[in-house]
Formats: C-alpha cells, sequence, structure tokens
C-alpha cells in the first residue's frame, strides 16, 4: 500500500522492487514523483509476524544510487516498433509510551510502526486518520515503514529496506492507494513492479517479462547495498491504467 498521512496533489512513476532473503525476510525499494503542498509521510504497511520488535525492520540507505531503477529499466528495453523492413532484436521492544525511533536514511527521516496501535507514538502530522484503518481491516496486525517527504520535493532517492514476512513463501508489493485520506475500490495505477528469484526458486512468473540478461549486466551491484543479485535475472511487471485497489502478492 502507497498511502500518504495528508493530501498529495499527484503521484507518479512508482517503482518496486522485491527480493527474498535468508530468515523468511524480504528486501523492498520503492520509488515515485509526487506533488504536495505541505509536508507529508509515506506509509508503506508491511506483512511482519506480530509482535515483531521495534528494531524488526532495517532501513538501507540508498542516496549514493538514486538511479537504481533507471539502471533496473534498462534491463527491459522497450521492442522497437514494428516496420515492413529488417528489424533488429532487442532491538528489543522500547516502552509502549515512549515516542518511535526516528533514523536518518540519506534524505528522509523514517521510522518503523510495529502495529495499528503504535501510530499514537509517532508525530501527528506523519499518522493516517484512524478511520482509514477502521477500512482496511486486513491491515490491523502489519507493520509500517513511515518515511518523511518534504513538500518541497516532487522526487527522492529510492527507499529501501529489510523486514520479517509473516508468511515467508509470499513475496508482497505494497500497490494499495490511499492519496486522500479515503479508501477507494479502484484507482489508477502508474507502477513497475521488479522481482528476482532466489536461486533454485521454481516459481512461476508467467504475467511477468524476464530480463534478457542476469542482473549485473545492467544494475551497478556494487552500489545496490546488497539489495539485487547480479547472477540471477530480474522480472517486471507493468500495472498501468484503472485497475482494483489491492496490493500485490507473489
Amino acid at each position: 500500500m502507497c498511502c500518504f498521512s495528508g493530501p498529495v496533489q499527484s503521484v507518479s512513476n512508482t517503482n518496486i522492487f522485491a527480493r527474498s532473503v535468508d530468515q523468511g525476510r524480504q528486501q523492498l525499494v520503492y520509488s515515485m514523483n509526487f506533488s504536495a503542498k505541505n509536508d507529508v509521510a509515506m506509509i508503506l504497511p508491511l506483512p511482519v509476524p506480530p509482535g515483531s520488535a521495534e528494531n524488526a525492520l532495517r532501513f538501507i540507505d540508498l542516496k549514493g544510487y538514486k538511479d537504481f531503477f533507471e539502471d533496473l529499466r534498462a534491463g527491459f528495453p522497450e521492442p522497437k516498433p514494428q516496420t515492413f523492413g529488417p528489424t533488429k532484436r532487442s532491538a528489543p521492544p522500547m516502552a509502549k509510551d515512549e515516542p518511535l525511533a526516528v533514523v536518518e536514511v540519506g534524505e528522509f527521516e523514517a521510522s518503523f510502526v510495529p502495529a495499528v496501535k503504535d501510530f499514537s507514538r509517532l508525530d501527528a502530522r506523519f499518522r493516517l486518520p484512524d478511520q482509514a484503518w477502521e477500512a482496511l481491516p486486513a491491515y490491523k496486525d502489519f507493520g509500517f515503514a513511515v518515511f518523511k517527504l518534504k513538500k518541497e520535493a516532487t522526487s527522492a532517492h529510492p527507499m529501501a529496506f529489510e523486514f520479517p514476512r509473516a508468511d515467508a513463501k509470499k513475496l508482497f508489493f505494497p500497490t494499495v492507494h490511499i492519496h486522500d485520506g479515503q479508501v477507494h475500490d479502484r484507482a489508477d495505477f502508474d507502477h513497475a513492479l521488479y522481482c528476482q528469484k532466489r536461486e533454485g526458486d521454481r516459481t512461476s512468473l508467467p504475467d511477468w517479462r524476464e530480463s534478457e540478461f542476469p542482473a549485473a549486466r545492467f544494475v551497478k551491484i556494487g552500489k545496490a547495498q546488497g539489495l539485487v543479485e547480479g547472477a540471477e535475472h530480474c522480472y517486471q511487471k507493468k500495472l498501468v491504467g484503472k485497475k482494483k485497489n489491492e496490493d500485490t502478492i507473489v
């Protein structure tokens, strides 16, 4: 789910990368273009095990790799238009009444909120209205990554982190929209999703496009902070247009 603590004028060009790692954890990278009149926070609900500690999520600084998704996109060149001539191939939990920890992650201030009830320990400017969560009972056991965005920004370097999953067999992409404090059945999508399989994983991805080459051919592995496995291929799926407002699970 991509949701904001206050009104935003526009959100576009959303990119999400996900990969399973050891001990049932998942890595996730997120970026988008946006405009807002006030400082807001972006909130990403995550399917963590109930009762996860406040240090269960590890933030990853990608300030030094702002073109992460541009490089990923290069692994999936758009086919050239067909012509009539020949063509070429292309830490332990804190006391419940204490404020949640805020950490600097590149250009962001970020926090991990272990459960819906813990939002009361976060600055009120960076929460969703209580009625929004009442309309989303499926997220009652989720944790939340919160990134504080500045109103003067229109884009930012990718936000990245690693978290434990309640179901280690499922790869989770937060694609539900809440951009105005309301939950709508359908929403406008402008998303490109990317993922990698783990070595030996035979999971079928029939509606995903596979890169022609391993990731090391188009991703700067040394700058990716361990988020991408250079020897493995990547997969891409685009979600564009009016669609059912839901998360994507593989």
